[in-house]
């Protein structure tokens, strides 16, 4: 005989809109889990004895009934509305293919992307990111429970924006929830500046979350289907159908808009200028400033991503038939490659090397530089590498509740300890080792937290806004 409760989490506003259930089968405990209308996580554990085993379960759904989880009747609220880009992809009309180095095939479509100076970011649609170093090989896998959207970098943090509603911090070794956007959000695209979340959708709307994970303000958009925002000190730029709108950081109200030559499919950004490529061919370079229209760069067919080298010296564009271009700062077309599989929708460009993730779900490194485009216009390019999978990949899951995080007795020497802290409704956690400033909170997983329980971490940094960011691996102190 088996016994099954089933609670959910799920507020208007809140952001929160997820089930738990605990089912109990003689010795065994089974949790399944995650956003409402998915099928979720499983977790099974058996224990010596069937009493032992419901008192863990009496155990765990206490926990979350502190949290606020009520018993529901599955299926009686909505799931998540979740938009997955559809985009088509046509062979290219290029005369010759861009010299490719090496390629991975995630098995899924992707669409995250992000190079910095250690090594290479893809997510897909399957919920997978994988890190390749530069020279294509696969160093570690994250299991995330659903599609990734995006992949953004806030200084050295790196965050994953999920179909499930969630953001993931993928900076240090337990990758966890960061933020946790409104179930009426129909997310399209993220962008993280100095702790603060800024989420564009399928409406249109813009909406700011703070690292607290705490809604600060909201804009109905000037048209639909976002797919950019990206943000710096001076505002956020939000895409659409209807253009690109700039809004000020705090919500104080619009700076400029300019409708663009097209729907907004993308979007980029260097210091004084941002960059969005369109359903109508173009990629239109604006000033931040302003909002002027300083050049265009014309393709062949519509633009699913761009990026810049430093400085925007040169532009590149990917678009919808398998073809990438370059472009120089005024606009004049240098060349154009086919992409020697499918049609770009992500892109960095980053040491004369040209990264792009495909419709096909592979990760692609270009070699960028004059002398392999040269040979490549001339039908000369490399053998390009199929990067495999290594058979012993490290792989990371998040943390779901504070007994899958190891324990320690004592905080080893140079680490942090925090502790949980109930603050009226909220679990905040604050820093107990001295040296720090007592007052500023810490982005921490959600999913782990109890009051009065303590942590180490291997260590914290201070980020503008007044809360800190953990580096490294999460203990809990007994």
């Amino acid at each position: 005989m088996s016994t099954t409760t089933y609670l959910e989490l799920s507020q208007d506003g809140g952001g929160a809109h997820k089930f738990y259930e605990v089912t109990v089968s003689g010795e065994t405990v089974s949790v399944r889990y995650g956003r409402i209308g998915a099928a979720g996580q499983l977790q099974t554990s058996t224990f010596p004895t069937a009493q032992k085993a419901q008192a863990a379960a009496a155990k765990k759904i206490g926990e979350k009934v502190r949290k606020g989880y009520a018993p529901a009747v599955p299926g009686g609220r909505a799931p998540r509305a979740v938009t997955r880009r559809q985009v088509a992809s046509a062979p290219s009309t290029a005369r010759a293919v861009a010299p490719v180095l090496w390629r991975f095939r995630t098995g899924s479509a992707a669409f995250g992307i992000h190079v910095d100076e250690e090594r290479c970011w893809v997510g897909n649609q399957a919920g997978e990111v994988y890190t390749l170093a530069h020279g294509g090989e696969v160093q570690a896998r994250y299991s995330l429970p659903d599609g990734v959207k995006c992949l953004v970098a806030d200084d050295f943090w790196i965050y994953a924006g999920c179909d499930d509603g969630r953001v993931y911090d993928l900076s240090s070794k337990l990758p966890f929830a960061a933020y946790e956007i409104s179930t009426d959000v129909d997310i399209f695209w993220l962008d993280i500046h100095e702790g603060v979340l800024n989420v564009a959708d399928r409406a249109g709307r813009l909406t700011v979350i703070d690292h607290e994970d705490e809604h600060q303000w909201a804009r109905g958009g000037r048209g639909e289907h976002a797919w950019m925002v990206r943000a710096d000190d001076r505002a956020v730029y939000h895409g659409h159908t209807g253009g690109v709108t700039a809004y000020a950081p705090d919500g104080g109200g619009e700076l400029w808009h300019t409708p663009t030559k097209g729907a907004v499919l993308f979007g980029w950004q260097e210091p004084d200028a941002v960059y969005a490529g369109t359903g109508h061919r173009t990629v239109q370079r604006l000033a931040k400033a302003d909002g002027a229209l300083e050049a265009t760069y014309g393709c062949d067919s519509a633009v699913y991503s761009c990026a810049t080298s430093p400085g925007g010296r040169y532009v590149f564009a990917g678009d919808s038939a398998s073809s990438v271009y370059c472009f120089d700062r005024d606009g004049t077309r240098l060349w154009k490659l086919g992409t020697g599989g499918g049609s770009a929708l992500s892109m960095q460009y980053r040491d004369e090397r040209l990264y792009l993730v495909t419709t096909d779900g592979a990760l692609v490194c270009v070699d960028a530089s004059e002398a392999a485009i040269a040979a490549a216009q001339q039908g000369t390019v490399p053998v390009a590498r199929d990067i495999k999978l290594a058979a012993a990949l490290p792989t990371y899951a998040p943390a779901t509740a504070a007994a899958s995080v190891a324990t320690v007795s004592a905080a080893p020497a140079g680490s942090v300890v925090v502790e949980c802290v109930q603050d009226g409704a909220r679990l905040r956690v604050r820093v107990v080792t001295g040296g720090y400033e007592p007052s500023w909170r810490v982005q921490f997983p959600r999913d782990i937290r109890e009051a009065g329980a303590r942590y180490v971490v291997d260590a914290l940094h201070p980020a503008t806004g007044g809360f800190y960011r953990v580096r490294g691996d999460i203990r809990r102190l007994r």
